[in-house]
């Protein structure tokens, strides 16, 4: 039975049966920073901040999200301000609507489509190293460097419906968004692995860490030295 417990800080990862979940989970522990994996709506009642990790078809992802009856906790947990990033997978699925391998819904989180990738000189997946160029302030980039790269692994990219909510692109062939956000700055999502992104990766999700509502998250003067705790930290 779980406990009806709301914590100060805890950070769910939602278990959706696609992605390495352990990946996450392990930086997560990492940073010392308190988790659970969100494996029941229930679950929804006890987490300030939400992760949707993600690695597949944009279709099946949707369709296991449903399944799962997750479908409208995450949607409800993102309106009330609490702090949620997608992921590879779970940023794309932050969109309106998908086209992998057909066209469906998604969460309508941050208004956009997502479409596959089209290059006639490169590879497809953009898979390895990249760098971000960064188009506006937000909490998540608090003190990460212009020249940092971060690992990618995608077929597909996010077209944003308004240039508002990109935060950042990438060049491959053609530049798409790296980083977007909703209106209210709450709802972020990273199409690289920062998991996987060695100390600047590492530092996002510090910074993701210390986000407390919408209001913080569009406070880019926010993301202290130290834990909400009090204790410092070092990377």
């Amino acid at each position: 039975m779980v406990s009806g417990k709301k914590y100060t800080q805890m950070i769910g990862v939602l278990d959706y049966g696609m992605g390495n979940i352990s990946s996450v989970t392990n930086v997560l522990n990492f940073l010392e920073a308190e988790n659970m994996i969100i494996s029941e709506k229930v679950q929804f009642n006890l987490i300030s901040h939400l992760i949707i990790p993600g690695v597949g078809a944009f279709a099946r992802a949707i369709e296991n999200i449903e399944e799962r009856g997750f479908l409208e906790p995450i949607r409800e947990f993102a309106n009330s301000g609490q702090p949620v990033l997608g992921i590879c997978l779970g940023m794309q699925l932050l969109a309106d609507k998908g086209t992998e391998p057909y066209d469906c819904y998604g969460l309508g989180l941050v208004a956009g489509t997502v479409i596959l990738m089209k290059s006639q000189d490169l590879r497809i997946p953009h898979m390895g190293w990249n760098g971000i160029r960064i188009l506006q302030d937000h909490a998540v980039l608090e003190a990460i460097k212009k020249t940092a790269d971060f690992y990618f692994v995608h077929s597909f990219r996010f077209v944003a419906k308004d240039d508002k909510n990109i935060i950042a692109l990438t060049d491959y062939g053609e530049e798409f968004p790296s980083i977007i956000s909703n209106d209210a700055g709450n709802v972020m999502g990273i199409q690289f692995h920062p998991e996987k992104s060695q100390k600047q990766g590492l530092k996002i999700l510090r910074n993701f860490i210390n986000l407390t509502n919408a209001q913080t998250a569009l406070d880019t003067h926010f993301a202290p030295e130290k834990w909400p705790d009090g204790k410092g930290y070092s990377i």
